[in-house]
Order: structure tokens, then sequence, then C-alpha cells
């Protein structure tokens, strides 16, 4: 989400003028998309900022702008904190930036650094500049892209500040997600995914609950896209009508994202997720049943507060007996109002939480590298998305990443490649044939 917000922030930057410069230190704005989901993720976007005081010093009139779930309400507090920041604005709040620019910069040709929330310097594809509109077919990006549908979340699990700082729900009407997807695709993109904080509880504030099974396939109709995707869903929202209806659509990608985020059901009341682990177990069973051929990725957890031992062998049983595709895990840390930060105390000693987390990195490392190595000498087709030394990179519909070597320039291509190497989070292949 937070890079779909960075492309939008890039549009309308573009609009006011300015272009991209990979350099830091000739950047007349620089923005930082901060997340604060984990301390670790907020350490990270607090320090960037901390060290762009000396870039200030040097030139009193760079412009320094934070935004991102790492903004709340309260940015008094946090313009005290960082002085030498010229604006916040909270996720989404692009209108905040584009009326400051408008004060600002009315008249500007400048120069600005994207920073994402993991402090690495982001820029985006280069833009024809020769018109103001982001939307007139003249861009040249990468062949994916990203585009929310749904922004907020009304689930309020315990650990999570995303409601807080996002806010509540809020679905695009439909027309407006297939005009955009249009002008992606006017665009040379051939693969969108779909994005929302619960993306399969879209529609249910629209007038006629339009849901994300109506939306696809709308979305099939459009000429020139390849392939769509969607995260992150919710367990408790995932529907049987979208498997049936994926099943049914040529262009959608058999891939959930689906966080189960711990498989003991009292650790799970505990996070209010709603659901019991063999109730996740059973959708899993359904989505396999109706897609034999879908990839299954996940959310874990280590650590919450009140997790035993006996809690998290219930998590590692979970994790075995389903087998994933990819794994996400994190230990728990603290967010400020959220539920768990205020009623609950943070007990599992850090070094007790490294521990497990590495225990379900190595469970994972060996369950997809024995699902992967099933693709051994056969052929995918993957969607070539770059170059990258000297190799081609791209996606199978099942979201493995693929690399191989290729002499032509295939960005944006289907192509079916034979597997000849495999391992737990890639693999390798030799050319076999274009597809498009």
């Amino acid at each position: 989400m937070n890079t779909a917000d960075s492309g939008k922030i890039g549009e309308v930057l573009l609009a006011h003028g300015f272009q991209p410069t990979p350099a830091i230190e000739k950047a007349d704005i620089i923005v930082v998309n901060g997340c604060v989901v984990r301390q670790k993720a907020e350490n990270k976007a607090m320090a960037l900022i901390d060290s762009l005081k000396s870039f200030k010093k040097k030139r009193p009139d760079l412009a320094i702008t934070v935004t991102g779930c790492l903004v709340d309400s309260n940015i008094d507090e946090l313009q005290d904190r960082l002085p030498h920041v010229s604006l916040f604005f909270r996720p989404q709040e692009f209108q905040v930036l584009e009326r400051w620019l408008e004060r600002q910069h009315p008249q500007t040709n400048g120069r600005v650094t994207f920073e994402t929330t993991t402090g690495q310097a982001y820029a985006p594809p280069p833009h024809d500049v020769s018109s103001s509109s982001p939307r007139d077919g003249k861009v040249s990006r990468s062949p994916v892209a990203f585009l929310p549908v749904i922004k907020g979340c009304d689930s309020f699990c315990a650990y999570c500040i995303v409601p807080y700082r996002r806010g509540r729900e809020v679905s695009h009407p439909p027309e407006e997600i297939v005009e955009e997807a249009n002008c992606l695709v006017s665009q040379g993109v051939r693969e969108i995914t779909l994005l929302g904080q619960t993306v399969d509880s879209y529609g249910h504030d629209l007038p006629g609950k339009p849901d994300l099974a109506d939306l696809l396939m709308l979305l099939e109709e459009i000429p020139g896209l390849y392939r769509v995707r969607f995260l992150t869903s919710h367990p408790k929202f995932l529907q049987e009508k979208l498997i049936r209806t994926m099943s049914h659509l040529r262009k959608v990608c058999p891939f959930f994202n689906l966080p189960v985020q711990s498989g003991d059901n009292e650790i799970l009341r505990l996070m209010r997720r709603g659901y019991a682990a063999e109730d996740y177990k059973r959708l899993i069973q359904s989505i396999r049943a109706i897609l034999n051929d879908s990839a299954i990725s996940t959310d874990i957890i280590v650590g919450f507060p009140g997790e035993r031992e006996e809690h998290f062998q219930s998590t590692l049983s979970l994790l075995e007996e389903i087998r994933f595709d990819s794994i996400h895990v994190a230990a728990y840390s603290p967010r400020r109002g959220t539920q768990a930060a205020r009623d609950m105390t943070d007990d599992v000693p850090a070094a007790e939480k490294k521990r497990r987390l590495q225990m379900v990195e190595q469970l994972h490392e060996r369950i997809a590298g024995e699902i992967n190595s099933a693709l051994l000498n056969r052929p995918v087709e993957v969607l070539v998305e770059s170059e990258k030394k000297g190799k081609w990179q791209g996606r199978t519909r099942s979201n493995k990443l693929v690399f191989f070597t290729g002499s032509e320039n295939l960005t944006g291509k289907l192509v079916q490649v034979k597997i000849v190497r495999t391992g737990p989070w890639s693999l390798s292949g030799e050319l076999d044939s274009l597809k498009s």
C-alpha cells in the first residue's frame, strides 16, 4: 500500500513540474513515506528523518515532507519532535500535499527524491513530463502496478495500528477502478494487483454492495491486461463465491495472501482475529479443492502477549500441515494506541521471540524448498518484469520469482520458461518460448 501511495505522490510532484532524482543530495524535495506496523520499521523511518537534518542545515531551502502511517492525527507532537520537516500529511491525503505545493512552489521545475518505508531511495519510472497529466498514456513504467481498491480497515485486531492511522474502510467505486485499470494498461501495465488492508471486504459500503468477485469479472474484460492479483485477504471475509469466480477467470492468478497470524485458538482470540484455527484450515481446504493449482502465503506473529511454548507449537503444527508457499514472519512489537499495547503485557522475552522467529523461518525454508522442487524441469508461464545483472526476472501465476537469460527486450512479455534449478526463494530457468 505504501508503494502505491508513493506512486501517487510521484504523480502529484510530476504534475507540479518536479523530476525524480536518485541522488538525495540533489533533491529539492524529499518525501519520506514511513511505516509503523512494527517497531523496526518505525525506527528505520525515524532514523532516516533524523539523518536529513544535515541536508537541511546545508540547504535551508530544501523541503522535507513526511507521510505514511508514521503520521497520526497528533501532527503538533511530530512537528515539535522534527522541526526540520516542512510538511506532514496523513496516508493518502494527497490533496494536502497538492495544496502545499500550490502555495510553496506554484512555478517549480525541481527534483524530488522518494524515500520508502524501508529507508531506501525510490524513484518512479521516467515520465514524459511534457504533459502535466499523469493519465495521458505517455508514462513509461513497470509492467506491474498496484491499484488500491479499498482503504482503511474496520477489523481492529488487537496488535494492529492500521485502523488508527488509515481510518475506517472506504471502497472505491468499481467504475473508477476500471477506468484507472484501463489507464494503467494504456501506459504499458500488464499485471495489476488490487490492494486493500482487507481486500475481500471490498464493496460492502457501496450502493448495491458489489464485492471483490464482481470487480474481478469487470477487470477480466480489459483488453491488454494479462493478469490480476489481490491482497491482503482476511480469513473472516474470504467467501466461497470469490474462490469459485476465480476458477472461471483466465486473468486472475490463483494466489492468496491469507494471514493466519497464529495457529493457536487462545492466541487468535486474544488477537481478536474472529476465527479459530479449524476455520482457517477449512478455508484452505476449500481453496485447494476449487483451485487445485493455487498458491497461498501467510503472515505469522511470534511472541504475542501470553504466547507460551505450547501455543507456539500449535503454530508450527499448522504451518507443517498446511505447507504455505511463502511466509512473512515478524516478532510482536507493541504499537501505541492498540488494544494489545493498552491492555496486555509484552511478556515474551526478546531472545525467545527471536528463537521462535528463526524456527518458523527454518521450517518454512524446508517446506518452500520442497514445494518449489516439484517444478524442476517443468515449463512455467512468466510475466517478465525487469532485467537485473544480466538476467530477466518475473513471476509465475503462483507468484514465484523466476530468473532466466534472454537476448531481446522481454519487459512486459509473457514467456514460457523451463525450470532448471529450484530453491526456497526463487527459481532459475531457460527461455522456452514467447506467449505474447
